[in-house]
């Protein structure tokens, strides 16, 4: 008789903390200008139509949190109808130029006189996709060739698709326009925000029109007119300047972590192990991806496919039956334990280890106790800070600890640290950057003056000289900590227990920052504060897919995700203020455009008010770094301890409470396949939910693109 692991489940676990296709180097062929030219036209639709979908159909978010649903659900189209059609169509040259020479006649017929055509129309940009790729692939095919993609050239569509997703909506470009143009539309003179605010706003990044801003908040009402821009170049020229120093910093500590994170500590990276299984199974001489051809997959699909289904059909039929998916149950001192299944949480926090899954749900209840108690003992908020219902002390422990969880990683990895450094000082080292997307020396010349541009930037405007370094440094901190917890632990939906504009406000106090420093501080928002998407943690996670890649080809990577930063802002934004201008800005999404800013400048008047350093909230931040050192020191040194320290830093975040019933669930099934069942039951159930996340973004991408021909507004079928 054979003894040992079976097949499948032996290559399972050497994979894990792999690349697509290490032990397959040559599946991933040289990288082509397809790619680029297929990510960049997909990179623009996607800047276009996540703000479509959110100002003007208000369905289902597509790239508000790491789970970024529009980029997944734009993939599994390329590989799953775009990929093979290209294959198929190219071994038959006479049916691939017909095919595109019907979709060229179908494009004319239909935009013919072209009068109507709109550049911020999804509808325009993806029919000219379709009709360019099918144009370009009959070309190719006559050559012998095809635009099917190859594994390297997925790997860089699926890589600018998440950059543009950690920029299209709230990671920015919905965000900042509200917040650079809502001090003069929303100020009265019940408000006083003229007399109090405006002296003290930093007016070179604020847009003013000299009317109030009052046609982009209430528009023209007409298809026809022609956008002001005159008003908007200097702050956007000033804001780029920032937001260029912020990306370029980000990326570069995206780089230098990257070995010590994939290598030296093998994270599981869960959120992109969908688009591995994808990447790795993708052969020039398979038709279907053998992803499409699980019936495991399709099994997990189908269960938030049935879901989604029934939830969009009783936006249209009224009566229609729906799945309850959320129970909310009262407990102590006016707190509720919400126990909702989200089908993303489920299907990524299957993919992580149960230790790690145990401590997120069993921290986010401890939370929910140490909550009680301090209702209980009437302990109750004293600081307006940003998602705080509560008292605040928690969140100033929940920061405390990420802090420390934050050094404690610098320290893990020290020696890699080191040799980045003497690799940048031009002294020997024993580490090679040639399979990185850049240098380490331009890594770390990269956050040098990255840093400091920042940091001079807002001096510029108003901010004291340490008090902007400190506040660039405690964000970039705060960025890294919740990178890491996205790496490891699969998190799609997180943001920090407190932000760094806050705690510099409320925490060391307005008296040492000053009403100028405060004012400037306040346009931070817009970056560091609904931080539930951004670029560091998309890239650290998508860097994880270049590892299979050739050494050669990955300094590719870093153009294509600067191309897609620079389609992704100009997308997003030309899309955004076309719809405000049109349809006026309070007509569409009400967060970004009328709750955001009001909750932005409400924070410059209450911080502008004189206080000192709040030490009872360092105290408790103090001991919330104490608690993750002993957390992880019992992590480590006894064998019986069960929960991870990585649940404790964010257990004071409102989604974690949110979510932790969905971490909950996958942690018990998990547990229970693991102690129960055979390793091909393993298998088959990881494809499982593998499908889980496939049909979540498959069905929340089909309504979206259903209400777009229907005209359905508010359809939205899931939160997160």
């Amino acid at each position: 008789m054979r003894i040992g692991l079976p097949r499948d489940f032996a290559d399972y676990l050497a994979r894990r903390g792999t690349s697509p296709a290490d032990g397959d180097a040559e599946g991933h062929l040289p990288l082509t200008l397809r790619a680029v030219g297929v990510g960049s036209f997909l990179s623009l639709f996607l800047a276009v139509a996540a703000n479509y979908s959110d100002i003007v159909i208000k369905g289902s978010f597509l790239t508000l949190d790491f789970s970024t649903p529009a980029a997944l659900f734009l993939f599994l189209f390329t590989v799953g109808i775009l990929n093979t059609l290209f294959k198929l169509t190219a071994r038959t040259p006479r049916i691939c130029a017909l095919l595109a020479a019907l979709a060229a006649a179908g494009y004319l017929a239909h935009y013919y006189p072209f009068g109507g055509m709109v550049l911020y129309s999804p509808g325009l940009l993806f029919s000219s996709f379709l009709v360019a790729t099918l144009t370009a692939n009959a070309v190719l095919a006559g050559m012998g060739g095809s635009l099917a993609l190859n594994r390297s050239e997925l790997i860089v569509v699926y890589l600018m698709l998440i950059t543009v997703s950690s920029l299209a909506t709230a990671g920015l470009c919905e965000a900042i326009l509200p917040v650079i143009t809502g001090a003069f539309y929303y100020a009265t003179p019940e408000n006083r925000w003229a007399e109090i605010l405006f002296p003290v706003l930093p007016r070179q990044i604020m847009v003013d029109d000299g009317n109030s801003n009052r046609l982009f908040y209430e528009g023209f009402g007409t298809s026809s007119f022609d956008v002001p821009y005159g008003p908007w170049l200097q702050p956007m020229l000033m804001w780029g300047i920032f937001l260029l120093a912020l990306y370029v910093a980000m990326v570069s500590l995206a780089v230098i972590l990257r070995r010590q994170w994939m290598e030296r500590e093998r994270l599981a990276y869960p959120l992109v192990q969908a688009a591995q299984e994808i990447v790795r199974g993708e052969q020039e001489s398979r038709l279907v991806n053998p992803f499409f051809r699980s019936g495991s997959m399709w099994c997990g699909a189908a269960v938030p496919m049935l879901v989604g289904l029934f939830t969009g059909l009783g936006r249209y039929v009224q009566g229609w039956p729906q799945f309850t998916t959320e129970w909310i149950f009262p407990l102590l001192g006016g707190q509720f334990l919400n126990m909702t299944v989200s089908f993303a949480v489920l299907g990524f926090s299957y993919l992580i280890g149960t230790n790690i899954a145990l401590g997120i749900w069993a921290f986010a209840l401890l939370a929910k106790v140490e909550r009680m108690a301090f209702a209980t003992m009437g302990v109750t908020s004293k600081q307006e800070l940003w998602a705080v219902t509560e008292s605040e002390l928690v969140n100033y422990q929940g920061l405390g600890a990420l802090l420390v969880f934050v050094l404690m990683g610098l320290w893990v990895g020290r020696e890699h640290l080191m040799q980045v450094v003497r690799k940048f000082a031009g002294l020997p080292s024993e580490l090679a950057d040639d399979d990185e997307i850049i240098s380490y020396r331009t890594a770390v010349l990269g956050c040098l003056v990255g840093t400091a541009v920042m940091s001079l930037w807002l001096w510029h405007l108003g901010m004291p000289l340490w008090t902007a370094l400190l506040f660039v440094l405690l964000a970039l901190a705060i960025f890294v900590g919740l990178s890491r917890v996205v790496a490891q632990a699969g998190v799609c939906a997180i943001i920090s227990p407190m932000v760094a504009p806050d705690f510099m406000i409320y925490g060391i106090g307005s008296k040492l920052i000053g009403t100028k420093g405060i004012a400037t501080m306040s346009m931070s928002y817009v970056f560091a504060t609904d931080i539930r998407v951004f670029l560091m943690g998309l890239v650290a996670n998508g860097l994880k897919l270049v590892e299979g890649m050739d050494r050669h080809a990955r300094r590719y990577v870093f153009w294509a995700i600067l191309i897609a930063i620079f389609l992704g802002i100009a997308g997003s934004l030309y899309t955004v203020m076309n719809l405000a201008y049109r349809d006026g800005g309070i007509n569409s999404n009400t967060w970004f455009f009328i709750d955001f800013p009001k909750i932005v400048y409400g924070t410059v008047l209450s911080g502008m008010e004189p206080r000192g350093i709040y030490w009872e909230g360092l105290g408790f931040a103090g001991l919330g770094g104490l608690g993750m050192l002993a957390f992880t020191w019992f992590h480590h040194r006894f064998h019986w301890w069960p929960l991870h320290p990585i649940g404790f830093p964010i257990m004071a975040s409102w989604i974690v409470d949110w979510m932790w019933f969905s971490v909950f669930l996958a942690w018990f099934f998990k547990l229970i396949v693991l102690r129960f069942g055979s390793a091909t039951l393993f298998a088959r159930s990881r494809h499982f939910f593998l499908g889980i996340i496939a049909g979540r973004m498959l069905i929340t991408g089909a309504w979206v693109v259903v209400d777009y021909f229907t005209g359905k507004v508010g359809n939205s079928i899931f939160w997160i």
